[in-house]
C-alpha cells in the first residue's frame, strides 16, 4: 500500500532572470514523517520552501498538498523565451495556481524562517495569540455583539498552553525580540503551531543553538510530531541533528537533486561529501 503524501513537488523550477535557483526539483514528503532537505549554502533550499509557501511563484512545476494540486505554473511570454530549466511544456495546458501565503497557511502548512521573523512590537503572548486567529470561529456579528468571548477565552488558553510547552510562560509579557536567540526560535515554532498545521516546515531550526539545545530540539520535534499529528519538512545544516531525526533525506546542490535516501545512505554518499567539502556558495 502506497504511503499518503502530505507534499509532492514535481519538476519545480525557480528562475530569477538568468539564474536558476531551483532546477527541476521533484520530491515526496509522506504523512507523519520527518523529511530533511539539505545542501551547501546557496543550494536553493530556502527558495524551495518559499515556492511551497507562496512567497515565490515557481517559474515551472506543480506542488500538491494532501493529494490536491496547490501551486502550479509554467513559463510563458518572456519567461518562456528565457527559460533555462527543464520540461517547459509539462504544465502548459493546466491552469496556473498561485495561492497567497495566508491561503496556504489556511490549508494547513506552517513554517519558520531561516532569519527569525517575529512581530517585533508585540509581546511573546500576542505573537502566538495573533496566529491563533487563523482558526478563530467568529465573524463580524459575533464581534459586534460580544458573542466571541468564549472563543477568545479558548484562544488565550491555548496560547498559554503553547507557551508553557515551549518554556516561555515566564516571559509572556516581554517583547518577542527581547528574548535570547534560542528562545526566539522556540517562540517562532510556537507561533507556527498556533495555526493548527498538518505540515510544519522548519528552516534551520537549530541555527544559533548550542549542542545541548540542539539535542533537546531533536526530542522536541519528535514530541510535537506525535502530539499534534504533524508531518515535518526541515532544512538544517547541523548534520548530527539531521541524521538523528530524519526518516528520509533529499540533497540538492546548485538547485538540483544530487542524492536522496535514508540517513545511513546519505552519510556515505560520495556526491554529498564532495558537495559539502568541495563546493562553496553564497547565502540563500
Amino acid at each position: 500500500m502506497e504511503q499518503q503524501l502530505a507534499l509532492h513537488l514535481e519538476n519545480v523550477t525557480m528562475q530569477f532572470g538568468g539564474v536558476v535557483s531551483v532546477n527541476n526539483l521533484s520530491l515526496d514528503v509522506p504523512v507523519g514523517k520527518i523529511i530533511a532537505l539539505i545542501g551547501p549554502n546557496g543550494a536553493g533550499k530556502t527558495t524551495a520552501f518559499n515556492c511551497i509557501t507562496g512567497v515565490y511563484q515557481p517559474t515551472n512545476g506543480q506542488i500538491e498538498f494532501m493529494g490536491q494540486p496547490m501551486v502550479r505554473n509554467h513559463p510563458a511570454g518572456k519567461d518562456a523565451k528565457n527559460y533555462k530549466g527543464e520540461h517547459a511544456d509539462r504544465f502548459a495546458k493546466d491552469p496556473v495556481l498561485s495561492p497567497t501565503p495566508d491561503e496556504i497557511t489556511a490549508l494547513g502548512i506552517a513554517r519558520t524562517f531561516q532569519n527569525i521573523r517575529l512581530w517585533k512590537s508585540m509581546t511573546v503572548f500576542d505573537n502566538v495569540l495573533t496566529a491563533k486567529h487563523m482558526r478563530a470561529k467568529q465573524n463580524v456579528f459575533s464581534a459586534v455583539f460580544r458573542g466571541n468571548l468564549s472563543e477568545e477565552k479558548r484562544m488565550r488558553e491555548e496560547t498559554m498552553a503553547l507557551l508553557c510547552e515551549q518554556g516561555l510562560e515566564t516571559c509572556k509579557d516581554e517583547l518577542a525580540t527581547s528574548l535570547p536567540y534560542g528562545l526566539q526560535r522556540r517562540l517562532e515554532i510556537a507561533r507556527a503551531l498556533a495555526t493548527d498545521p498538518k505540515l510544519l516546515l522548519l528552516d534551520e531550526p537549530a541555527a544559533g543553538m548550542n549542542p545541548q539545545e540542539t539535542l533537546e530540539l531533536a526530542d522536541f520535534v519528535r514530541e510535537i510530531r506525535e502530539k499534534y499529528k504533524l508531518t515535518v519538512f526541515l532544512i538544517e545544516h547541523h548534520m548530527d541533528l539531521v541524521m538523528n531525526i530524519s526518516d528520509y533525506i533529499y540533497v540538492i546542490d546548485f538547485g538540483s537533486e544530487i542524492a536522496q535516501g535514508r540517513p545511513e545512505a546519505i552519510q556515505s554518499n560520495q556526491k554529498v561529501i564532495e558537495a559539502y567539502l568541495g563546493v562553496g556558495g553564497g547565502e540563500e
